[in-house]
């Protein structure tokens, strides 16, 4: 893996996001609960320089922490952080609406071990310290299908270098899509990355989820519509 100043040098130092980050008019009663409910689990500054642990953003009993990269509607960190009381999670996601989603089932269901990033999730990950993260979810990200746009793969050299210096040794990644294009370019640029183990020895270790893998919006739309989903589990290999 590079050194941490080289793999800095390749993040934004501002926000680089495309897409929408708002869709339909709040009703009143999601802006009061978003004024009253999101401040408390929100996370606003990252520092210039320096790292932070996100250890220090729960409360001291918590075992571990869990990131997920977009989480869309929350669905999935949601289902996983019911089941994992003790377990941290950070979520990011820039699309305002998916996080009034969230916000509404972590109060609805009475689930607090979220913390919420909304910006560019490259940002965040530049700041999280060495070896800080126990489980990291790329789950169904735009695939960017048009060639002169897949510079905008999430999924990329920057990213994955950031997310291997991030993740414990023998940590979890878990990447999944429903676009043939895109399954491909993650295969290359994971396997081609070194930092990762594939962990799949047959075909069903990738066409079928893991019990503990809960369901999004996302990937019902898309099997309902007759695409295939592919899921594919890395762990994270020291150099």
């Amino acid at each position: 893996m590079a050194p941490a100043d080289e793999i800095l040098d390749e993040i934004p130092r501002r926000r680089v996001l495309y897409g929408r980050r708002k869709g339909r008019r709040l009703r009143a009663g999601q802006s009061r609960l978003v004024a009253e409910y999101l401040p408390k689990f929100e996370i606003l500054d990252l520092p210039e320089s320096g790292f932070i642990s996100p250890r220090d953003l729960f409360p001291p009993e918590t075992d571990e922490t869990w990131l997920e990269i977009g989480f869309g509607a929350g669905e999935h960190m949601l289902a996983q952080a019911e089941a994992n009381e003790r377990v941290g999670f950070i979520g990011c996601e820039p699309f305002f609406n998916g996080v009034v989603q969230l916000i509404s089932g972590m109060h609805d269901r009475g689930v607090e071990n979220i913390r919420i990033y909304r910006d560019d999730a490259r940002l965040l990950l530049a700041r999280l310290s060495d070896a800080s993260v126990a489980r990291a979810f790329v789950l169904f990200p735009d695939p960017w299908p048009k060639t002169r746009h897949h510079k905008r793969r999430i999924v990329s050299k920057p990213v994955l270098d950031q997310l291997h210096r991030i993740l414990k040794p023998d940590a979890e990644l878990r990447i999944a899509t429903d676009d043939p294009g895109y399954l491909d370019w993650i295969l290359q640029h994971v396997i081609g990355h070194g930092g990762f183990d594939w962990l799949a020895r047959r075909p069903a270790d990738w066409r079928e989820k893991p019990d503990d893998w809960p369901d999004s919006r996302y990937e019902s739309k898309a099997r309902l519509a007759g695409r295939s989903c592919a899921y594919l589990r890395y762990i994270s290999r020291t150099n």
